[in-house]
């Protein structure tokens, strides 16, 4: 287990754990199980210990910010999000993903990102560690916005 400054207790990150996170920003969602009752779609089949849900409102900004050890899925389930991200430590111009209404993306430890909503937006984020303040604020590191950054 690691500390951070507030002695909050986080597992670190394992070679195993990350050999098995996806490698692309949008996760292909496998299909749907579907018989007469309706439908089954499988998000997300890893350890994790937080699943919230999040309203945001349309011109609002999330994130400008990065997570240790944490990583987290996104599933959008109304609206849209621009998502910026890059690699931690980079001084390059993050990338910029729109993700729909049924899309899921990934967000592994030490990425930069920001979202941006260019309307109300209500998302799912499935995440590693637990969402209790104490462990969330031991893990995220914030930084200055990135969405607004421009290329040279």
């Amino acid at each position: 287990m690691t500390k951070s400054a507030s002695n909050v207790k986080i597992r670190p990150v394992t070679s195993n754990e990350s050999r098995q996170w996806p490698k692309e920003v949008i996760v292909r969602l496998e299909s749907p199980f579907v018989d007469t009752r309706g439908a089954i779609q499988p998000l997300v089949d890893l350890p994790m210990e937080s699943c919230v849900l999040i309203n945001s409102k349309k011109g609002t900004v999330r994130a400008n910010h990065y997570h240790q050890t944490d990583w987290h899925f996104c599933y959008v389930m109304s609206g849209s999000i621009e998502y910026y991200h890059r690699p931690h430590g980079s001084d390059s111009v993050p990338e910029k993903v729109v993700i729909g209404t049924g899309q899921m993306f990934f967000t592994p430890p030490m990425v930069d990102h920001a979202m941006v909503f260019p309307e109300d937006t209500v998302f799912l984020t499935l995440g590693r560690n637990s969402r209790a303040q104490e462990v969330y604020e031991a893990d995220v590191i914030r930084i200055p916005p990135i969405h607004d950054l421009k290329s040279a």
